[in-house]
C-alpha cells in the first residue's frame, strides 16, 4: 500500500503549537528534555513511544496543567500564560480529552456539552443547545442527550467528551491516550471519530499506544523515548523505516506480541 500523505514541511498550514528547548522536571526526574516540535494548522500529529517516556506530560504542558521550568510555548504566536483569565481564555481554545472522560455526573450528557459554551463563550443557550446536538449527532450519541453520564458506555461517554471539547470551538485539540481506560470493543468508535475529525482538517495532537490510528490518521508520527524527542516522520517511513535504535527495539516489541 502506498501513503499519498505529504512529507513534513511540504503543503502544511502556518505554525499553530510551537515548543522551543522545553525542560521539565519532577524533582530528579528529568522528563521533557529540551523539547522542540512545531504542529501547524490542519495538521495531525501522533506522539508514540514506551510508558515513562515524557508523551502525557508533553501534552499537558501545552495548555499549561503541568508548568515547565524553561523554553517557551507559544500557540498562534502567542506564548503561554501563566495564569489568570489571560490562561482560562487559552484553555478554552485548546480542546483536551483525557483518558479518563472528566463529565459531570450530576448533569446530562446535553448539559455537560452546553455548559461550557454558554459559561465561557457566553453562547444563548437556544444556540448552544442547538450546536450541542449537532456535536452529539456527529460522535454518534445525540439519542442518549437527556441521560446522565453513568447510564452511558466508557465509549459513549469519550464520544461525548469529544463533543464537549468540539463545542468549545478549539484550534487544537489534544488526546491524552483517550482510549487507554476503554473495553477493548470500545476503542475503535472513539478513534473512528477521531479519524474523522483529523480528515475534517481539526489541528490535533494525539498521545496514543494505538499504533492503526497513527499510520491511518496521522500527518506526522513522533517518537519519544526517556523524555526527550528521539525520531519524527510520516507514518509510512517511521513504521517501515524507522532510523534509530530505540524506535526499531520499540516497534520489534510491538510486532512480536
Amino acid at each position: 500500500m502506498t501513503d499519498t500523505r505529504e512529507s513534513p514541511g511540504t503543503d502544511l498550514g502556518a505554525p499553530l503549537v510551537v515548543l522551543e528547548d522545553v525542560n521539565k522536571h519532577f524533582g530528579d526526574l528529568h522528563v521533557l528534555k529540551d523539547i522542540n516540535l512545531t504542529v501547524h494548522e490542519g495538521e495531525v500529529v501522533v506522539v508514540i513511544g514506551p510508558s515513562g517516556s515524557g508523551k502525557s506530560t508533553l501534552c499537558r504542558t501545552i495548555n499549561r496543567l503541568e508548568s515547565y521550568e524553561s523554553g517557551t510555548i507559544t500557540i498562534h504566536g502567542d506564548e503561554l500564560p501563566s495564569e489568570g483569565k489571560a490562561l482560562a481564555r487559552l484553555r478554552a481554545d485548546v480542546g483536551m480529552v483525557f483518558q479518563s472522560f472528566n463529565l459531570f455526573s450530576h448533569k446530562t450528557i446535553l448539559e455537560n456539552v452546553t455548559m461550557g459554551p454558554i459559561k465561557v463563550r457566553r453562547k444563548k443557550a437556544p444556540e448552544a443547545k442547538e450546536r450541542a446536538m449537532e456535536l452529539l449527532r456527529r460522535v454518534g450519541v445525540d439519542h442518549q442527550a437527556e441521560k446522565y453520564p453513568a447510564q452511558l458506555s466508557g465509549g459513549q461517554q469519550q464520544r461525548v467528551a469529544i463533543a464537549r471539547s468540539l463545542a468549545m470551538d478549539p484550534t487544537v485539540m489534544l488526546f491524552d491516550e483517550p482510549t487507554s481506560a476503554l473495553d477493548p470493543e470500545m476503542i475503535n468508535e472513539v478513534l473512528d471519530v477521531m479519524t474523522s475529525l483529523a480528515k475534517s482538517g481539526m489541528t490535533m495532537i494525539v498521545v496514543t499506544h494505538e499504533m492503526g490510528f497513527a499510520r491511518k490518521a496521522a500527518d506526522r508520527v513522533v517518537f519519544m523515548s526517556d523524555g526527550a524527542i528521539v525520531e519524527e516522520n510520516t507514518p509510512e517511513e517511521f513504521f517501515t523505516n524507522p532510523q534509530s535504535d530505540r524506535a526499531k527495539d520499540f516497534l520489534g516489541k510491538l510486532l512480536t506480541h
